[in-house]
């Protein structure tokens, strides 16, 4: 069976769902093939919805929890859908020829901009394999939801019931948890990870998540946990933001043996193995690894809209705790350093409801 795999870089999450796949596809007898759509735009339009989404996010929270909300429940279509789509549409003729070339059997769409180009492909009669829709969050939107579709891979039951009120038939609905790599099923032992990270394996340690793009006030928030708890060691994860790293660098100079900055990585899970808890953004891929890994959480900073109700779910499924400020982030720390206890509860909580085998879920309901 061929696959074709498509995601769109405007976050991390998408496309590192589509390279779950990928990466489980020969275990399963697949052969799979991954293309991010941005990188057969134009660069100005690429720029526009890839960079143009974490500025947005990161500038004008309020704007994009309108512009969420505005696009779940539209009313009627407006010019400004209709420019939308337009501009799409052009700017992403290449995608018809890449399909071609890649003659696959099915197609998956981890992010909503392919499934939406795709379903109109369908509505104009051009011969198309089955495509596939792998929701990325712990939420379905509406801009996900598109007739034509052969099915949807979703995160939990309550999603599923969700996307089946919006008129999609329960038959291609499958809850298969959302996509992460085959390795986190298979953690090192901490000793190890610790050992390959040069830190104390017998210290508490903390792992902090800024997001594959270092977006949010981590800084300030290392340097408020490391002056406020001297004994525990923090692992500060920058991403690919080169200017974070740096900060973080000269804040570790401040705290010798207690902060280690890490750029971006490509072995995670490893890194996840050597910690206790994780302190992070609420997204749908970052808190799945915790999940799969059974690494208790506090989110923070969560984007209006998806990263809300991510949050939403690990707070009453038991998984993790939120903080909505530095006060009350030092204040929930402290009581679970003080109660290893419910760290322990916390990990029982995230055993009954991970997926690390969502990837295989996945490959398995395309009929692979």
């Amino acid at each position: 069976m061929r696959v074709l795999v498509l995601s769109v870089s405007a976050g991390a999450g998408h496309v590192r769902a589509a390279h779950a796949l990928c990466a489980q596809a020969p275990l399963a007898g697949v052969s799979a093939t991954h293309i991010d759509v941005l990188d057969l735009v134009p660069a100005g339009f690429r720029k526009v919805y890839g960079s143009g989404y974490i500025r947005l996010i990161e500038k004008a929270p309020q704007l994009w929890a309108y512009l969420y909300d505005r696009t779940d429940h539209p009313r009627t279509e407006s010019w400004f859908d209709a420019l939308r789509r337009h501009v799409e549409r052009l700017n992403t003729r290449k995608l018809d020829g890449e399909i071609a070339a890649a003659a696959p059997d099915a197609i998956v769409c981890t992010h909503f901009l392919p499934a939406e180009l795709l379903s109109r492909r369908i509505a104009a009669g051009l011969p198309t394999p089955p495509v596939w829709v792998v929701v990325t969050d712990f939420d379905v939107h509406g801009l996900w939801i598109h007739p034509h579709l052969a099915g949807y891979c979703v995160a939990t039951e309550e999603v599923a019931a969700r996307l089946a009120a919006r008129g999609v038939p329960a038959a291609r609905i499958h809850v298969t948890g959302i996509p992460v790599m085959p390795c986190f099923g298979t953690p090192p032992a901490r000793s190890v990870a610790a050992a390959e990270l040069g830190i104390d394996g017998a210290r508490t340690t903390v792992l902090m998540m800024a997001g594959g793009a270092g977006v949010g006030g981590m800084e300030r928030l290392v340097e408020v946990i490391a002056g406020r708890f001297p004994a525990l060691q923090l692992i500060a994860l920058a991403g690919r933001n080169d200017e974070l790293l740096a900060r973080l660098g000269r804040l570790a100079a401040r705290y010798p043996g207690q902060i280690l900055p890490l750029g971006f990585t490509t072995t995670i899970e490893r890194v996840m193995a050597a910690a206790d808890l994780a302190i992070t953004k609420p997204g749908g891929l970052t808190t799945s690894e915790c999940l799969a890994m059974q690494l208790p959480m506090i989110v923070v900073s969560p984007i209006p809209g998806q990263e809300e109700r991510n949050a939403d779910m690990l707070l009453e499924s038991g998984c993790a705790l939120k903080a909505v400020d530095e006060a009350a982030l030092a204040y929930k720390l402290g009581r679970l350093i003080e109660q290893p206890g419910r760290l322990a509860a916390m990990r029982e909580c995230q055993r009954a409801v991970a997926r690390p085998q969502a990837a295989a879920d996945v490959l398995a309901a395309l009929g692979a």
